[in-house]
């Protein structure tokens, strides 16, 4: 039995990831009467006098839900909201395993903008975060600044904060490997849409000064055409030499690849042409822009991917249910830069000086002290 086949079987007897446990048993009246009517009309009195009661009374505390659309699902693009259930089951149980959080899948049957920010904040009282899933950009970039700022509970979208925390967790342990310093380093980012734009964001609040974006037309400039309003928006951040051109001519003495794009569009002759002890974080799935032997046979010196099977892998899972961990417990309005950049250096630190190598630059996914550490450094970063 192949994988696919087996996971298939295996979706099929779970009928869905997770069921609702109650925490309460009701076997007598007595415990109806405390559960239900009429004892719960106490708990609906006093949050009908203070809304922040909810967080008292209800599951508010350390639940979230799991939005999404289903117009960009992992590698298998726009199949809509019903077909996107098992992929937010599966991230709902994620969240309860790796960082204790209760989560909600919910799948919504609209790629409506207006539609989907109206929906968030008409559910949102039974939530204490939610979790923006596989939305399409630029959308996602606009639901998510909108959220923001009609809801006073954080909202975070994981394609985009949760790979770019872990994509700079990983590079500040690759540049100790490499000896080299994030003012110096040339970075090209290949891949425009809401990955690619949150890793640059972040890559450059760290302090990077040198971040050239790439899409499947090549070099992205002030100059080049199609662009939406967030790629328009970030060539006045990047690219400042305006260098214009193919992928291969932004690699030619670049220090650091990082790339959330597609299979097999990044050669070995590229990489000869990178300077000494390049950095590549090669992460399109399943099959990632280079493989890894040969990236390090080209010269490469630090090779990441997002898959299990090779070392260094980029994995969010060691980001987003700490970060929502952290949030929920110091009942955090948003999740801010601070907030990202403190995880990244949490996730970093994880692995100690002395152990940090060409292999072995980001904590494993199933460290137990991972979700603790990043809740950690959220709530110490927390706007008070």
């Amino acid at each position: 039995m192949t994988n696919a086949e087996k996971a298939l079987q295996l979706h099929e007897e779970w009928n869905g990831k997770f069921e609702t446990t109650p925490k309460m048993k009701i076997q007598t009246r007595e415990d109806l009467a405390l559960a239900y009517t009429p004892g719960v009309a106490e708990p609906c009195k006093v949050i009908a006098k203070d809304k922040e009661a909810a967080y008292k009374y209800t599951i508010k505390s350390n639940t979230i839900a799991v939005v999404s659309d289903g117009s960009a699902v992992l590698g298998l693009g726009n199949i809509g909201a019903h077909a996107a259930m098992p992929v937010m089951e599966g991230k709902a149980v994620l969240f309860k395993e790796f960082g204790n959080v209760n989560a909600v899948p919910i799948c919504l049957d609209t790629q409506d903008t207006e539609e989907i920010i109206k929906t968030v904040v008409n559910i949102a009282p039974a939530f204490g975060g939610i979790n923006l899933e596989d939305i399409s950009a630029p959308r996602c970039f606009e639901i998510e600044t909108r959220l923001k700022e009609l809801l006073d509970i954080p909202v975070f979208h994981d394609d985009q904060h949760g790979t770019a925390i872990v994509v700079l967790a990983g590079i500040i342990n690759g540049l100790k490997v490499t000896g080299k310093t994030k003012e110096d380093c040339q970075v090209v980012v290949n891949g425009a849409g809401s990955a690619g734009v949150a890793i640059t964001k972040l890559l450059l609040t760290y302090g990077f000064k040198h971040v050239t974006m790439c899409d499947k037309s090549g070099i992205l400039s002030k100059a080049s055409e199609g662009l939406n309003w967030m790629q328009q928006s970030m060539m006045e951040v990047t690219n400042l030499e305006n260098k214009t051109g193919s992928l291969a001519d932004a690699l030619r003495g670049a220090d650091i690849f990082v790339g959330v794009s597609a299979p097999n569009i990044v050669t070995a002759d590229m990489v000869k042409t990178m300077n000494k002890d390049a950095i590549i974080f090669a992460m399109a799935n399943p099959v990632p822009e280079i493989m890894p032997d040969v990236a390090k046979a080209a010269g490469a010196k630090v090779v990441g991917t997002g898959r299990s099977d090779f070392p260094n892998q980029v994995n969010n899972v060691i980001a987003f249910p700490g970060i929502f961990k952290g949030a929920l417990e110091g009942r955090a309005r948003q999740i801010t830069e601070d907030m990202k950049l403190a995880a990244a250096l949490a996730i970093a630190n994880l692995v100690p000086d002395d152990e940090v190598s060409d292999v072995n630059i980001l904590p494993e996914a199933f460290d137990p002290r991972v979700a603790d550490v990043v809740s950690k450094a959220v709530i110490d970063h927390i706007e008070k």
